[in-house]
């Protein structure tokens, strides 16, 4: 009706939250018994606000529409049915009231009918009404100024609606209890029921506490009334809520060290009672809860959850891992592991830029299983872990397309809902509906095929978002409880439940209490106008429930200073206690809130560090034996070792490979790794003479090979430009270069085995280009980043080209058919910015190849140092020339502690 009549095109999640006030608002109409509502319409005068009047207009049409919907499904209104029982059991007992003892305890009256109700028990002959918590004791005048949000407001009203006074009320049965128990418990009540007297009589405070000391006094009590009534009250402001949580666990873990005893938590945020339990599990302590958990966070909701996000998007990584790696899926693969294959599809087509459609992850699957550089076939069981990837990758196509069947763009609800049980089934079977949580989900699934035909058609992202919004609104109680004498309550549950220690926290304004409801529809002179209640009377209903709980024989009061890193104030009713225990305090009758003993200490020594200075982790040194350390390294590896040793022992010894993120967009790499393809591509397609639309071809290889590496639309948006730059500066390269008439060789792999004091060592190198001449070869490596300095490259930190340059004169690439000395060694740096590229020639000549020869020495003396046992792979060997090169493993060297924090110096003794 809302989507219908009132906002066409409202996305349905914005339509059920509209529908939930709505009958929240039919449900206050009833149980109120409003007796016209064709009067809604009119409310809206014209001097407020259109929105109101809108509201107005909506709410018009719904009184009208609601009873016919109801008549139409041969159903009455829920609330309305209630209110009419009570009120025809009121009227049956005003006029014949029972003659049978009838006892109405712990109710406050606040439905009219339910007044009524109890007002006509009160005048049977053997009724009984228990008030909860009625103050007998408060002073006429305080008790004339009650206004809806004090804890006694309900009750006023009762006593009002009733025509019974106030002294008519007679004290409940109470069993004997010792006297001082019984004076601790009149004093604590009488303290707290002071502290939370309207704002308006709170000016004679000090007068208050005064003759309240003189009563006692002339009682022939010694005790101060004050002090008294403070005795097993305590309270404590702690920083943050990890720390709350902290302080409350503690409070209860230690409850069970007390045989017999019982401990309630009693608090309004559930965030916080979830912290608590989280920290009794660290003791294996599950209390008994009655908050339950949402069932987005149980194991079905999510399960649920991913299902519709994989309908939204089917290949977004991370939705796609968490699909497949949930505990309750179970996919039949025709033999293959699911967890193999789920580990073979994240490592070969879900890490790194996101497949674009699913022959995509075919695609880089079958790469995968291509042989290596070397030639060299894939080992049988990582073939056999790939054939299962692909099989489960075919399986997801498969799901994918049947759940995305039914949008066309857009579906409707229930077909959607439809889709999405099949999914579940499909993924999890029947198992994903076993269990608290399984059968919640069975029944939010169950009524969405029911009932969401009238939301209107969806689209798969509004889809999702309605899923998770009904998922985070569910809350599933599964119990489970070890521990009996713990429970964790909200305040409304606390009203019936009495503990030897209760802990209330959560005391901030804003969350006990809370703010008074906003009414989505209704401004406040409309709900005047109407006879509905004030918003604020729901403050004082909890206000009674903060003072029934403080009132234990045992209290202690958590307060937060900051909550979700921001400042918090703390409640009224604790800073009205504070307040009045100091208006008390005199240096003859000193009061005061106490801490509980111990609790600040205990919580902030619970997970701290050893005492002393702080003890950093000092610059990592290993030594592994000399059998396990490489024996063969790529120049570009033997580049990284010469700077930072750590990394090849990491990755070759540890066999630590890094792994991109999934999903993860197209970077610096991805782009350097797709220019390198295109200009190989483009060499190899005119090995000799260059077509004369080279820059066009070119632009077309780059972009071809950006789109293949992973870049997005959007990032192709800023790479476009670059490329054409790239392609205008590579075609006059080629021209130049090609004019010298040279023979060019493209991704030339070499090697060159010498002898070294632990056995043969082997370095390989991958050339980009090497360009024979009639004198020697140019030996080329193509950068899309910066490109190494000249020094550098003399200095032996840079030897990718000198070392590729004596593998050439050792005769060690194969198609140059034996040794050939380098006469150039060239870096050409291809960016498409303002300056498009560059040709960095950091030797040439007779030079080129005695860098060669000096670097090759420079190895075998590095090789010769690290085949001795006490040569350790140090972390950041030359950091002044790290620049770009630190990253990888600096995290597992724990760099920012003993470089970056400083404590090198003190632990390199």
């Amino acid at each position: 009706m809302i989507a219908e009549e009132f906002e066409p095109g409202m996305k349905p999640l914005r339509a059920l939250e509209m529908a939930d006030a709505l009958g929240g608002f039919l449900d206050s109409c009833q149980l109120e018994e409003v007796p016209d509502l064709s009067r809604i319409a009119g409310l809206a005068e014209q001097d407020l606000a259109a929105h109101w009047q809108d509201s107005a207009r909506f709410l018009g049409l719904a009184v009208e529409a609601w009873p016919k919907r109801l008549e139409a499904l041969g159903l009455v209104d829920p609330a309305w049915r209630r209110a009419t029982l009570l009120r025809r059991l009121a009227e049956a007992w005003d006029a014949r009231p029972p003659s049978q003892p009838v006892i109405a305890a712990g109710s406050t009256g606040t439905v009219p009918a339910a007044a009524d109700v109890l007002a006509a028990v009160a005048r049977a002959p053997q009724g009984v009404v228990v008030l909860p918590g009625l103050d007998l004791d408060l002073a006429d005048g305080v008790w004339d100024r009650i206004d809806d949000q004090h804890p006694q407001a309900a009750l006023k009203a009762l006593l009002a609606r009733a025509e019974v006074s106030r002294d008519q009320v007679r004290p409940w049965f109470k069993p004997a209890v010792e006297p001082r128990i019984e004076a601790r418990g009149l004093a604590r009540q009488r303290l707290i029921n002071e502290a939370l007297r309207p704002a308006e009589a709170t000016d004679d405070w000090r007068a208050e506490i005064a003759r309240l000391r003189a009563d006692a006094a002339e009682a022939g009590q010694a005790a101060d009334p004050i002090k008294e009534g403070l005795k097993g009250l305590s309270a404590l402001s702690v920083r943050a809520e990890e720390e709350a949580a902290t302080a409350i666990a503690l409070l209860m873990r230690e409850t069970l060290e007390r045989p017999g005893e019982t401990c309630a938590l009693v608090t309004p945020d559930l965030d916080l009672s979830r912290r608590v339990e989280a920290r009794l599990a660290r003791w294996g302590v599950v209390p008994d809860a009655s908050t339950g958990a949402p069932l987005s966070r149980m194991s079905a909701g999510v399960l649920v959850d991913l299902a519709a996000r994989f309908i939204e998007t089917p290949l977004k990584p991370q939705t796609l891992l968490a699909l497949i790696k949930h505990p309750l899926t179970r996919l039949d693969l025709d033999g293959a592991s699911l967890p193999d294959a789920a580990s073979a599809l994240e490592e070969h087509a879900l890490r790194g830029p996101r497949p674009r459609d699913w022959a995509d992850v075919q695609k880089r699957l079958d790469k995968a299983a291509e042989p290596s550089r070397g030639g060299q076939p894939l080992p049988e069981w990582k073939a056999a872990r790939l054939s299962g990837a692909r099989a489960l990758a075919a399986r997801l196509e498969t799901l994918a397309a049947e759940a995305l069947s039914v949008f066309t763009p857009t579906a409707a609800p229930d077909a959607a809902a439809r889709a999405l049980t099949a999914l579940i089934e499909a993924l999890a079977g029947q198992n994903a509906w076993a269990g608290p949580d399984g059968e919640a989900a069975a029944l939010l699934l169950s009524a969405l095929i029911d009932g969401g035909g009238s939301l209107g058609a969806v689209c798969r992202a509004d889809f999702a978002a309605l899923v998770a919004g009904l998922l985070g609104e569910e809350t599933v109680r599964t119990g489970g409880a070890t521990h009996p004498r713990l429970r964790i309550l909200g305040a409304i549950e606390a009203r019936l439940t009495r503990a030897d220690r209760m802990i209330l926290a959560g005391l901030e304004e804003g969350v006990w209490p809370r703010p008074a409801p906003v009414d989505p529809f209704l401004s406040r002179p409309m709900r005047k106008a109407l006879g509905l209640p004030t918003p604020e009377r729901r403050l004082g209903q909890t206000a009674q429930d903060f003072v029934q709980a403080a009132c234990a024989d045992e209290a202690v009061l958590i307060h937060c200073e900051r909550r979700g890193g921001q400042p918090a104030v703390r409640s009224r009713w604790l800073w009205r206690l504070e307040m009045l225990t100091r208006g008390a305090n005199a240096e003859k009758t000193p009061v005061a809130i106490p801490a509980p003993e111990g609790l600040a200490d205990w919580t902030r020594a619970l997970d701290a560090p050893p005492p002393g200075p702080a003890r950093f982790a000092p610059r990592p040194m290993p030594r592994p034996p000399v059998e396990r350390r490489p024996r063969s390294l790529a120049v570009t590896r033997i580049e990284r070792w010469v700077r930072d040793p750590y990394a090849i022992y990491a990755q070759r010894v540890l066999g630590l490979n890094i792994m991109d993120r999934p999903g993860a967009s197209a970077e610096a790499m991805a782009r350097g790794n797709a220019v390198h393809k295109a200009i190989e591509r483009m060499t190899l397609m005119w090995p000799h003479v260059l077509p004369d639309d080279c820059e066009e071809q070119i632009e077309a290889l780059l972009i071809e090979e950006l789109t293949a590496h992973g870049f997005e639309e959007a990032a192709m948006a800023r790479e476009t430009p670059l490329t054409r730059n790239c392609a205008r500066w590579l075609a006059g390269f080629e021209a130049e270069r090609r004019a010298r008439g040279v023979n060019l060789l493209i991704e030339q792999q070499g090697t060159m085995t010498f002898e070294a004091p632990a056995g043969p060592f082997t370095m390989k190198a991958y050339a980009d280009r090497i360009e024979v001449g009639a004198t020697g070869a140019a030996i080329m490596d193509f950068k899309t980043g910066g490109v190494p300095s000249g020094k550098q490259v003399k200095a032996g930190f840079a030897p990718q080209l000198t070392l590729t340059a004596a593998i050439l004169a050792d005769g060690g690439f194969k198609d140059t058919n034996g040794p050939i000395p380098a006469d150039e060694l060239t870096y050409v740096r291809v960016v498409g910015r303002k300056k498009a590229g560059e040709v960095a020639v950091r030797a040439s000549g007779p030079e080129a190849a005695a860098l060669g020869e000096a670097a090759l020495e420079g190895l075998k003396k590095r090789v010769a140092r690290f085949d001795h046992p006490d040569t350790p792979y140090v972390s950041w060997a030359a950091p002044q020339f790290m620049g770009n090169y630190g990253g990888n493993y600096d995290h597992l060297a724990r760099v920012w502690e003993w470089h970056v924090v400083g404590a090198e110096e003190g632990d390199s003794e």
